[in-house]
């Protein structure tokens, strides 16, 4: 395994230094780092972009994402 410090583009779940790093650049939690991560894989630039597509999502867009009966 290589550290982030060899590759510090990836994030690296495993490194405290790294989701630090990462949670501190991308204005972000632990938690949605993690579950980025999950989602898109460990590339940061990868990571960037799910965070801040998650974000700009407009009221409009998380109505229609939710149950029928919740709107």
């Amino acid at each position: 395994m290589q550290s982030s410090a060899g590759k510090p583009d990836l994030v690296n779940l495993d490194d405290p230094d790294s989701v630090a790093r990462w949670v501190r650049e991308l204005d972000t939690t632990e938690s949605q780092l993690r579950d980025a991560v999950a989602q898109v894989g460990t590339k940061g630039a990868d990571v960037e972009m799910h965070l801040k597509g998650a974000r700009s999502s407009t009221n409009e867009d998380r109505m229609n994402q939710a149950p029928a009966g919740s709107r």
